[in-house]
């Protein structure tokens, strides 16, 4: 286990830089992984999450009460910014239907636990990044859809309950049997949790490595433009977290976690849900994947800078 543990450690560590080598055999040699089939996303972001449940502690949620103004201006920030940007950048660049759906699925999509990680390597104020993840993973069932439909209704049909119903699966359905896991079976939870980092990470490369090589020549055709607007979808989720939080005359801590959780999706289930609501859509998988390698790659970068920036 020990060994499993340094093995976890060491990929956790460098897993920005093994994402962007994954992304790049997936997409100059596709047939490497072409035999990672599409319909295994969902499965696999529900260990994922299912990882993601056992690191979820009951205190979580009590920042909820504790600090409501902090939770309150950082969750409506997560619902209303990201979704507005995305719909901007499909606008100004005249994305196609298929990756319209994908980027603004993107930025319906609550904060990931990558969020957490660069908070806390940041030196930033990881209980209200750790309490925004859990909370807006929660209210992901209703507001996804709900934003997606607000936003797509006129360009594609938006199945609402289908939708609810495959985030239900997907996220809330692993994360509760991880709550339990963790309620009544404490000590293999405790030893699972030590080596999260690999299995999460796994995880990652596999969704990444699966859409890119099954659409790497579709990616070579659109790409630039694409990573454009994922590049500053990005970007601008950081700027408008950190904007917010010198508005409301927060702490450097509290901005660093807003502003990385505002800008950090969980593009894994964004690809997910592209998969599974627009099947008829393929390059719509392409945007959550794209950003999957850029968010960890920006994220590391971000956080040596923000860690040099002291309360």
């Amino acid at each position: 286990m020990k060994t499993l543990e340094k093995v976890s450690g060491f990929i956790g560590k460098y897993m920005a830089i093994l994402v962007v080598v994954i992304a790049a055999i997936a997409l100059f040699f596709p047939v490497s992984f072409t035999w990672i089939d599409t319909s295994w996303i969902n499965y696999l972001l529900m260990v994922i999450m299912f990882g993601m449940g056992l690191t979820i502690k009951p205190s979580d949620f009590a920042i909820l009460f504790t600090r409501p103004k902090d939770m309150i201006v950082g969750c409506i920030s997560q619902f209303v910014f990201m979704p507005l940007i995305a719909f901007l950048l499909c606008k100004v660049f005249s994305l196609d239907i298929a990756l319209t759906a994908g980027v603004v699925l993107v930025g319906t999509c609550p904060g990931g636990t990558a969020s957490n990680v660069i908070t806390y390597m940041s030196k930033g104020d990881v209980a209200l990044s750790v309490g925004m993840t859990s909370v807006n993973t929660i209210l992901a069932p209703l507001l996804t859809p709900l934003i997606t439909y607000m936003i797509l209704r006129t360009k594609v049909e938006v199945n609402i309950v289908s939708m609810i119903l495959s985030i239900l699966q997907v996220v809330v359905a692993p994360i509760v049997v991880a709550l339990l896991v963790h309620k009544f079976f404490k000590k293999v939870s405790e030893k699972i949790v030590s080596i999260l980092p690999m299995i999460s990470t796994i995880g990652i490369c596999m969704i990444i490595a699966s859409v890119v090589s099954h659409n790497s020549e579709k990616i070579f055709s659109t790409g630039l433009v694409v990573l454009a607007v994922v590049v500053l979808h990005n970007l601008l989720g950081y700027l408008c977290g950190f904007t917010v939080g010198k508005c409301f005359k927060m702490s450097p801590s509290k901005i660093k976690a807003i502003s990385i959780e505002i800008g950090m999706q969980n593009s894994g289930l964004a690809t997910s849900l592209a998969a599974s609501s627009f099947p008829n859509l393929a390059m719509a998988t392409v945007p959550g994947a794209i950003f999957s390698v850029w968010h960890n790659l920006s994220g590391a970068i971000l956080s040596s800078i923000y860690k040099r920036w002291k309360d």
